[in-house]
């Protein structure tokens, strides 16, 4: 009995040991940057809702690019360079204004000066409070007690800190940094502007075509699939989160200026609303309309919305589906950014929207 209660000892030290000995690797390498430079070389992960606690501590920056999938491929060599800043991007795949709202303001709080937004309706439907919310960690970016504990403790970090401690060793390095991007590794990314941007030598015409866009089309809009089309549209709700997490965070920071901008959808999307849920296209246009008087009124916005260029959006070889555009018209977006051609006039901030509702009533898709 002695002899069993002395190995549970022994065997309870060692795993404590264990323990303390991973969450001291991960402090000292610190995968994420989140207390200190990485002193063993700097790897980024394509988990934009953990990896943006550490970009906002380790990079130095003026701006901060935000967004959904529909800014993602964005690169910040392409920010700074056509529009003469210095970027950090944010954007995170399918987030919700809550979760925007809170990393810019982090960001903000790190002496960000210049916001530049890419504001989707679907950004507003009804999600979880930050707080509470499953799939993001505020306490991370908090750096409080109980997110560093999470950080330091975790398995999977303690395996990216000896992955990124291994891929130090000289003789170890070019392999390893060769094959990360092929191993279970988070941290594979040897360069902050690769961050979830499409290769250089990225095939566009393939995966951005009519094709593409024309059966994504025919998917959303199958009777069996387009009571999605509305799924967490209510109008009430959109409005109380747009005035809660975006007009409250601008109002909040008087000396940023927001470049806001709505983004090109292919024509697609809004006739797929029109013509399988009315329902909610209404709340779309109602929605933005609502949107765009808010913020043409606010001092420190400009108000873009490149919703009715028609060569562009009416040109479905720019999609991969009835709303993610191809790098070709990331491009534009920058330009049109640079040159303001498309904001939104404060005394007249419906014209736009008036402009694509009548190609949304015209608009007759050829089968």
């Amino acid at each position: 009995m002695r002899g069993t209660f002395t190995d549970l000892r022994r065997l309870l030290l060692a795993s404590i040991a264990c323990v303390l000995g991973a969450a001291l690797l991960t402090y000292l390498v610190d995968p994420l940057q989140l207390f200190r430079p990485s002193r063993f070389g700097a790897f980024y992960s394509d988990d934009t809702r953990v990896q943006n606690a550490g970009l906002i501590r380790s990079q130095s920056f003026d701006t901060v690019f935000m967004g959904t999938s529909l800014a993602i491929h964005f690169r910040q060599s392409d920010i700074d360079r056509v529009l003469g800043v210095h970027s950090l991007k944010l954007a995170m795949t399918g987030s919700n204004s809550r979760q925007q709202s809170f990393v810019l303001e982090q960001a903000i709080d790190r002496g960000a000066k210049r916001v530049i937004w890419e504001m989707d309706d679907f950004i507003f439907v009804d999600a979880a409070d930050i707080e509470s919310d499953p799939y993001f960690s505020v306490d991370l970016y908090r750096r409080t007690t109980k997110g560093i504990a999470s950080y330091l403790f975790s398995a999977a970090m303690a395996k990216e800190s000896l992955f990124t401690l291994l891929r130090s060793v000289p003789p170890l390095k070019r392999p390893l940094t060769e094959a990360a991007p092929y191993l279970p590794v988070k941290f594979a990314l040897s360069d902050v502007d690769d961050i979830y941007a499409l290769p250089r030598n990225f095939d566009i015409a393939r995966d951005y075509n009519p094709n593409k866009a024309l059966a994504s089309f025919a998917y959303i809009t199958a009777p069996s699939r387009s009571r999605f089309l509305g799924e967490g549209y209510g109008f009430d709700a959109m409005v109380g989160h747009f005035e809660q997490d975006a007009v409250d965070l601008i109002t909040r920071h008087p000396d940023v200026t927001f470049d806001i901008y709505f983004p090109p959808y292919s024509i697609l999307q809004f006739v797929a609303m029109r013509d399988a849920s009315p329902e909610t296209l209404k709340i779309v246009l109602d929605l933005t309309a609502d949107i765009a008087r808010r913020l043409t009124q606010l001092p420190n916005v400009r108000l873009h919305d490149f919703r009715a260029i028609k060569p562009v959006t009416h040109d479905l070889a720019n999609y991969g589906d009835v709303i993610h555009h191809s790098p070709v018209v990331d491009a534009m977006v920058l330009s049109w950014l640079a040159s303001g051609q498309y904001r939104v006039d404060a005394s007249k901030p419906l014209a736009s929207l008036d402009a694509l509702k009548a190609q949304i009533e015209a608009y007759r898709l050829e089968r």
